[in-house]
């Protein structure tokens, strides 16, 4: 029990120290320019799949608010409806820059939290941006698809009322897995400092864990007790999304502390027994 407090006061100091409200709010910026050059990427490939329009913006409503959804509902529409080979060809190329803007921030906080320099390329930077970028993608797709569409498949193929509620628990389980896995890459590559994967395992899976619990609270809490639309009307769904990315920026955040906290408690054990 004591270890847990003293683990406790500890993150509550790195977290007051790095001053993770700023680094999250600085990556809800980036966050938000990024947005729609990810959309596209994901976007780009429905057309050739011949998915519905409404049948994406529906799916994304019953993932993130409504209010937030309908704000890409123009981008989705023309991507969806209107194929274009430019994006799947040179045209990629400049969405993967732009769309990898986020991931270079989360890069920057993520040096700030271990407390180093980037001491590396800005070709290399930019490089590693875009991998775990298509990384990110990967997790937004499994996260999207297995919770929403999971549901469809159930009420298709009429389960039985176990083996549904077996399914419905390995969705979400596989969904957590993914991510945690691919925000075990975040915080391994990341940062200018090599840390073992096991040192950074505690982070990303109560990262993985809380951005589902913190993303479904805020979606039904927004869905049924916000009032953004009726306060700032059309720009409600951009402040909303703001919101969700800062608290996104926070929770990524405070995985890395989690990490920097063990890392270090596990290197003071190494040389006590030395």
């Amino acid at each position: 029990m004591k270890k847990i407090v003293s683990s406790i006061k500890e993150l509550v100091a790195e977290f007051q120290k790095d001053n993770v409200p700023l680094l999250g709010a600085a990556q809800a910026y980036y966050y938000l320019l990024s947005i729609v050059p990810m959309l596209i990427l994901l976007l780009s490939i429905l057309p050739y799949l011949n998915i519905d329009a409404e049948t994406a913006i529906q799916a994304m409503g019953n993932v993130i608010p409504s209010d937030t959804a309908e704000v890409f509902r123009e981008n989705i529409v023309g991507v969806v409806e209107q194929p274009n080979g430019g994006l799947l060809t040179l045209g990629i190329l400049g969405t993967l820059w732009s769309a990898s803007n986020g991931i270079n921030a989360f890069i920057q906080s993520a040096n700030e939290a271990y407390n180093v320099e980037e001491t590396r390329s800005f070709i290399k930077v930019r490089l590693l941006s875009i991998v775990l970028t298509l990384g990110m993608i990967i997790a937004i797709v499994v996260s999207l698809v297995l919770p929403v569409f999971g549901q469809v498949l159930i009420d298709m193929i009429n389960l039985p009322e176990q083996t549904a509620i077996l399914f419905q628990i390995l969705r979400w389980a596989i969904s957590v897995a993914v991510i945690g896995l691919v925000l075990m890459a975040l915080y391994h590559f990341a940062p200018n400092k090599n840390i073992p994967f096991k040192h950074i395992l505690p982070g990303a899976i109560i990262t993985a864990v809380l951005w589902q619990l913190i993303s479904l609270a805020f979606s039904f809490y927004v869905s049924n007790f916000g009032s953004y639309s009726a306060t700032y009307g059309s720009l409600g769904g951009v402040i909303i999304l703001m919101l969700w990315f800062f608290l996104t920026g926070i929770i990524l955040m405070v995985g890395a502390e989690i990490n920097v906290i063990y890392h270090r408690r596990h290197a003071n054990e190494k040389t006590k027994a030395a």
